[in-house]
């Protein structure tokens, strides 16, 4: 049987580096490829919209890849990939079809004009069915088509044959299981390939994840069960953990790779990849290994991993409850983890009026300005008796001067929950909405019940519960201080990120629903900040020393 070899490092690897590779690692990268015999190199992902500064492998559009300097036993070698998700209008009023072929065009020439060769399409099991019929598209335009299917672990064997029988009616080329989560073993990859199999007529493939180190053992397990195509990066660069490594994949398969020479790849790895990985730190570790044991998304470990707030125990603390809770199907930075985390229709039973009414909120972040002019807040709390409230468990300032904590965004919480039994102040909190065990946490615990609700582009506040753009504790904090009817809203430790830090942009964002919402009250940082709002000094405002 002959095997085919993708190696997809430009593109899976890009997340770790916003896609942005310089020239001469690439020019390293393809010669490596050459030497290796590889049959495709997927050079990056073809992403629909431009939000955020990135590279140019994560658009990997014809000129550019022109431009990086192909060598010729590649020219007919290169693939990119599509997320289903940008193939699918996100107005279900839009005709879908048509929103396709849109997209379409706009992504792709005509093969005879286009250095690609190789389309890879990656999707969710819910949304294959209505990304199929870009298949048909991509053949006539003749590119070879693949499609990836993610999250096919949580399918049951009558479902991977239905899967596989959809696939069937449409011209795909590779039809690849990915193992998104990284919790396949050899017998788990042997059944699914089986069940592929009883409907599925073409070549399969695999991209294995390596959260449990078994992306080779699986990857070899797929090529014992008839799988064709197989996906490795250099040095296992990729989301997460990443993927099986393209340096002992290629060993392992010598009897189906006789002409691959693996010396300028280690050269590549020396000169390049070890820099790297030890900047941005792929490969698995217990925390992947735990996350690939129960089913957990690997995002979750890598955002919290590159979080300097979240320690050990809170990583170990954030695991624990996800493997009770799941943690499949959300991400740590996107809307679905809040609409998965909060139980039920938006409610809670305590009105923030009741304290806050006619009263001046200082609302306390994490950010360094806290610690640096902790004395100036003091003195300022002191003398004019603001409602304070403390973010999350930011803890400088001296207790008794804060009046309540407040924390909503679903994995802070999961990581604090025994820090804020430890701490004297009410906890303002959605409690009603909590999931079972994060409540049993903080049994014992003085709750004040304010629900939130998670919708994209709305900030608005009722009685008993918000409604939100994002799950970010700072827009729940400034909808319970609107509710309340402060006088104005004071902020500090609000530092802000760098212009291209995403935290940043979704914080700015949700700044601006606040200011176009109903009822806003004024807000003043009175510590530095990099936010777009209204700045003075702590340092002229009466009594702060």
């Amino acid at each position: 049987m002959s095997i085919k070899l993708i190696d997809c490092t430009l593109r899976d690897g890009g997340y770790y580096n916003d896609w942005d590779f310089r020239q001469e690692l690439v020019t390293d990268y393809l010669q490596a490829m050459v030497a290796l015999d590889v049959d495709f190199v997927e050079i990056g992902f073809r992403f629909l919209e431009n939000v955020g500064f990135k590279g140019g492998y994560a658009f990997s559009t014809d000129d550019f890849i022109q431009s990086i300097g192909i060598p010729i036993a590649l020219r007919d070698k290169i693939g990119v990939m599509v997320n289903g998700s940008d193939l699918l209008p996100k107005d279900i009023s839009q005709e879908t079809f048509d929103f396709q072929q849109k997209v379409l065009n706009k992504l792709f020439k005509n093969k005879v004009d286009s250095p690609v060769t190789l389309v890879r399409i990656a999707c969710h099991v819910h949304e294959f069915s209505k990304c199929l019929s870009a298949a048909t598209w991509l053949k006539d335009k003749g590119y070879l088509v693949g499609f990836n299917l993610i999250q096919i672990s949580n399918c049951t064997e009558s479902e991977i044959k239905q899967l596989a029988e959809l696939a069937n009616q449409y011209s795909i080329d590779v039809l690849y299981f990915a193992d998104s989560m990284g919790s396949l073993d050899a017998e788990q990859t042997k059944k699914i390939i089986r069940a592929l199999k009883q409907s599925w007529t073409g070549e399969l493939g695999i991209h294995a994840h390596d959260n449990m180190g078994q992306a080779i053992n699986n990857t070899l397990q797929a090529v014992k069960e008839g799988v064709a195509w197989v996906d490795s990066t250099v040095t296992g660069m990729g989301r997460g953990p990443g993927n099986a490594q393209t340096e002992y994949l290629v060993l392992a398969l010598s009897e189906h790779k006789p002409k691959a020479n693996p010396t300028q790849l280690f050269e590549l790895i020396r000169k390049h990849f070890k820099t790297l990985q030890a900047q941005y730190g792929w490969g698995t570790n217990p925390y992947y290994y735990l996350a690939g044991k129960f089913s957990i998304h690997p995002t979750f470990v890598q955002e919290m991993m590159a979080d300097n707030r979240f320690s050990d125990e809170d990583i170990i603390a954030v695991i624990d409850q996800l493997k009770i809770e799941g943690g499949k199907k959300f991400n740590l930075n996107t809307l679905d983890a809040a609409r998965h985390f909060y139980v039920g229709e938006p409610r809670g039973s305590w009105n923030p009026i009741d304290l806050i009414k006619g009263r001046d909120v200082l609302i306390l972040g994490a950010g360094a300005g806290v610690a640096t002019h902790q004395k100036a807040i003091e003195a300022y709390i002191k003398h004019n008796k603001p409602f304070v409230m403390a973010l999350n468990t930011q803890s400088i300032i001296a207790k008794e001067l804060i009046d309540v904590r407040v924390a909503c965004h679903p994995v802070r919480l999961l990581a604090d929950c025994h820090e804020h039994l430890q701490l004297v102040q009410p906890l303002i909190t959605p409690a009603s909405m909590l999931p079972v065990n994060v409540k049993k946490m903080l049994a014992g615990k003085e709750l004040l019940d304010y629900g939130i609700e998670i919708k994209e582009g709305i900030f608005d506040f009722h009685e008993h519960f918000c409604t939100l753009p994002t799950s970010l504790v700072a827009g729940y904090a400034l909808a319970i201080a609107s509710c309340g009817r402060a006088n104005r809203i004071l902020l500090a430790g609000f530092d802000g990120y760098g212009a291209d830090d995403a935290r940043r942009k979704e914080m700015d964002g949700m700044l601006k629903y606040y200011a176009h919402s109903l009822s806003v009250r004024p807000i003043i940082s009175i510590t530095p900040t990099r936010y777009e709002i209204t700045t003075q000094s702590i340092y002229a405002m009466p009594s702060s020393l």
